[in-house]
């Protein structure tokens, strides 16, 4: 790919991500609401809407979109994985600080897990176990790490493996480190909005010695429908510098909290 077609796929991601935010945040816009947000032509708009309307993360009516109810985008693969790139990266790039080689290490399906995998190449050799279909993919082919694919009920929805199978196989081992995220937060609690979802976070807890919760600025103050686990149970909370220093600080009384720069 070219550095101009590279450029211009960039700039239509960071386009709709915006659109996606903006949308989400009031419950609907108008084609007009979105040109004066973006800059853009009305052919540009409608292209953008066309395409998040495709991958679920918004709904189209005539004049404008609307957001889809929380437990469709964000559960939606494609919308994480398009979501706050440059903020996953940075909680990736802190996160891998904590790898060293000869460990045993398991990811969940996050988008930020994700970015973790990217990076660990450099540390090998390692034991990685996950259930991300994605990460699987991205690890299969790396020298001198030994990967443990935790299957079970493919759901299309988050590309990854859930249900009774994926529990069993996750409580059948124990790790060193987990690396973890989860759609919401606050200074007390982690929620999700799946109970299935939810079930295997909480069996990922069990199986590590050590809990890592990487969570980008987006997901906080905010919770969802289920608690998945008090944030007590993590030994170590991994943010972005987008999140308000008052609330790292609250948060910091609980839990040691690392804060990547973007």
């Amino acid at each position: 790919m070219s550095s101009d077609t590279s450029g211009t796929t960039r700039s239509r991601q960071v386009r709709q991500q915006r659109i996606t935010d903006f949308v989400i945040d009031r419950g609907t816009a108008t084609v007009a609401d979105l040109v004066e947000l973006t800059g853009v032509s009305h052919m540009t708009v409608h292209r953008d809407i066309d395409e998040l309307a495709r991958r679920g993360v918004l709904r189209k009516f005539r004049g404008g979109v609307s957001a889809l109810p929380s437990t469709v985008f964000e559960s939606n693969a494609e919308y994480r994985l398009g979501a706050h790139v440059e903020a996953k990266a940075a909680i990736a790039r802190q996160a891998a600080t904590l790898v060293e080689p000869g460990m045993s290490i398991l990811l969940d399906d996050s988008t930020t897990a994700l970015s973790l995998a990217k990076l660990l190449s450099e540390f090998v050799p390692l034991t990685v176990a996950t259930n991300y279909l994605r990460a699987v993919e991205v690890l299969k082919d790396v020298d001198d790490l030994r990967l443990i694919c935790i299957g079970g009920d493919y759901s299309r929805t988050h590309d990854s493996f859930l249900g009774m199978p994926c529990l069993e196989a996750v409580d059948s081992i124990t790790v060193d480190m987990a690396f973890l995220s989860t759609s919401a937060m606050n200074t007390d609690m982690t929620f999700h909005q799946e109970p299935e979802i939810v079930l295997v976070k909480r069996a990922m807890l069990a199986s590590a010695e050590t809990k890592v919760l990487l969570m980008d600025s987006s997901k906080m103050p905010r919770s969802a429908l289920h608690r998945l686990a008090p944030i007590t149970d993590y030994d170590r909370l991994i943010v972005d510098s987008g999140v308000e220093e008052g609330l790292v600080k609250e948060l910091r009384e609980r839990i040691p909290v690392d804060v990547a720069p973007l």
